[in-house]
């Protein structure tokens, strides 16, 4: 269920993207599930590994690199579907952007388990 949820997250952060930033395409809605799908994959074998690569230059920008992995990430995605499709790394870099404040901000409510937790408050 939580693997549902936040592919339902990453497809919403890449429609606001392709909403938002005028170099991200997506054909449709079923193409949009598919990008969101393969994004996923992407991000659970490739980033990794390019995080690992890109150790030193991370450190020295402070962290601000891993935007550009992240727009990598989408770009990779793009590459392998026929109906999304990015203009060029600005794009791409816009795109990863709103994908991540998306992304942190389902994922505030979703919280680590992956699922919609309420908090119930007791008196005591």
């Amino acid at each position: 269920m939580g693997f549902l949820i936040r592919m339902a997250i990453t497809a919403a952060g890449l429609w606001a993207a392709s909403m938002l930033v005028d170099g991200i395409t997506v054909q449709d809605g079923a193409t949009l599930v598919w990008a969101a799908l393969v994004l996923g994959v992407v991000n659970a074998i490739v980033r990794p590994i390019a995080i690992v690569l890109t150790l030193p230059i991370t450190l020295l920008s402070l962290g601000l690199f891993l935007w550009v992995i992240n727009a990598g990430m989408i770009g990779l995605a793009a590459w392998f579907l026929d109906g999304f499709q990015i203009a060029g790394f600005g794009s791409a870099l816009l795109g990863a952007i709103v994908v991540s404040l998306t992304g942190w901000i389902g994922n505030g409510f979703i919280g680590e388990r992956g699922r919609y937790e309420v908090v119930r408050v007791t008196r005591g």
